[in-house]
């Protein structure tokens, strides 16, 4: 389904009502499966992506497909290796195209016996009914934070525990310390030391948990708002206080002239007179921003250049290419000089009045550039309904704020 979107109001004032966070709804759900207390999770998300890894962990299907979530590829993969499951875990042909043996490399250290349905390296994988007995391996850092916290999640439940042993630099740190405070707030303690990470066994133990909103969702609002003339929107229940590493969109945004101000109902976005006139970031803790902000910046003629990206080469879409492709049908020509690294200097060209947005079976890239129909009233947005991924309401939650589609 495409979506011709079209914004004409002068002014932009509403409350959004945003999604719980998948990545803390995803992690609950793997610790409340490996737990002997069942305990309530309140206001779990209700993106496709969690629903799949809910699913898988209850099937008792051989077969899990988990479509496009890679984050249920991942969890599932290590959870059925730890409980001694025999599974063939498959997904979309995208998912058999993202990498995965840096994990399975690391629980076949640990005793699982875990094969590869198809090309080496690369999901459809079939785990066994082999018990675990390591307790210490060698894992990269720098392709995926998820094969981390996989592990780091099963190791309390390991009859020795697990020390992780990270090789190198570590992308998405902010979602390793993520796990760790869940595990934390579910009985668990690990230390993490420089390159290594202690796990005794322990057992999970915990009264329940309520789901923050997702900050990931919010820089979509953030965008918004910088973008429109005026605009003042509330995100209900968004907290200052979160463990998730997005929230430093409320930092950032402050440098493009959108101010935060934390209510007990939640926070406040407002326009205020203030706009760097360079931007510089090294996203490599918080990689689900980027296509966010380069849109926005874009859109602000502000120059930038992003470093610490080459994961997302392989997220969902090479969401870098992606990104480049989009952009230059809006008349920016972003370069890629080196791996991890591109910038915009400003210059762009006139588009054509015709503006379709391929996303790339991408839910970041719809949402990304859905609030350029600002500048480019009519824009289009393909295969809209891929926002279901990680924020189901998302288009409703746009016309709510005055966009037409």
């Amino acid at each position: 389904m495409t979506r011709r979107l079209c914004f004409h109001k002068n002014a932009l004032r509403c409350s959004i009502d945003l999604p719980s966070s998948k990545s803390i709804s995803n992690r609950l759900l793997l610790i409340r499966a490996l737990s002997r207390d069942k305990f309530d999770i309140r206001g779990l998300s209700g993106s496709d992506d969690t629903r799949v890894l809910e699913e898988g962990l209850q099937t008792p299907s051989e077969t899990v497909d988990i479509g496009h979530a890679g984050t249920s590829m991942r969890f599932l993969t290590a959870y059925f290796a730890a409980t001694g499951q025999a599974k063939i875990v498959t997904g979309s042909d995208r998912m058999k195209e993202r990498p995965i043996s840096e994990l399975v490399d690391a629980l076949n250290q640990l005793g699982a016996d875990i094969q590869y349905a198809g090309q080496k390296g690369y999901p459809p994988v079939l785990t066994s009914g082999k018990p675990l007995s390591g307790s210490s391996v060698r894992i990269s850092g720098n392709v995926s934070s998820q094969f981390i916290s996989a592990l780091l999640m099963i190791a309390p439940t390991l009859p020795n525990g697990l020390t992780v042993h990270i090789t190198d630099d570590t992308v998405s740190s902010s979602y390793i310390r993520m796990t760790l405070n869940l595990m934390l707030q579910a009985g668990v303690k690990a230390e993490w030391k420089d390159r290594k990470i202690i796990v005794p066994p322990q057992q999970y133990r915990s009264s329940g948990f309520t789901c923050e909103r997702d900050w990931s969702a919010a820089s979509y609002w953030y965008e918004t708002v910088a973008l429109a003339d005026d605009a003042e929107i509330l995100l209900k229940n968004l907290s200052e206080e979160s463990i998730q590493g997005d929230a430093v969109v409320a930092r950032i945004f402050n440098e493009l002239g959108v101010e935060t101000c934390y209510l007990p109902e939640g926070a406040l976005l407002k326009k205020y007179p203030k706009q760097t006139s360079r931007f510089l970031f090294d996203f490599l803790n918080v990689p689900d921003i980027a296509q966010t902000m380069a849109v926005t910046l874009c859109l602000k003629n502000i120059p930038f250049r992003f470093s610490g990206i080459k994961t997302l080469k392989i997220k969902e879409t090479d969401r870098i290419a992606a990104l480049r492709n989009e952009l230059l049908k809006l008349g920016f020509s972003i370069e890629e000089n080196r791996q991890g690294v591109i910038e915009w200097d400003g210059k762009y060209t006139i588009p054509q009045n015709d503006i379709s947005i391929a996303t790339y079976h991408d839910h970041r890239m719809a949402m990304a550039f859905a609030p350029a129909a600002i500048v480019f009233p009519g824009i289009r947005i393909e295969d809209a309904e891929v926002v279901t991924k990680s924020y189901p309401n998302f288009w409703n939650d746009l016309k709510s704020a005055g966009f037409d589609s």
